[in-house]
């Protein structure tokens, strides 16, 4: 059980990371950079939420 409980969480950080970085690439993410420097809290919840995932993910499936 524990192993189909790390790839689903190992499949959804990646889906979560892939999310997060498509919002730091987007049009308007990167005119907002441009201008201010910000980063968009949305992307970084996604990239960093997405890498705690995959890394319990992978200490689960061993």
């Amino acid at each position: 059980m524990n192993k189909i409980i790390g790839i689903v969480l190992v499949i959804g950080g990646v889906a979560l990371a892939m999310w997060g970085y498509n919002i730091y690439d987007s049009a308007g993410s990167q005119l907002s950079r441009a201008l201010n420097g910000d980063v968009p809290v949305k992307a970084w919840a996604g990239m960093v939420g997405g890498a705690i995932c995959i890394a319990i993910g992978v200490l689960k499936i061993k």
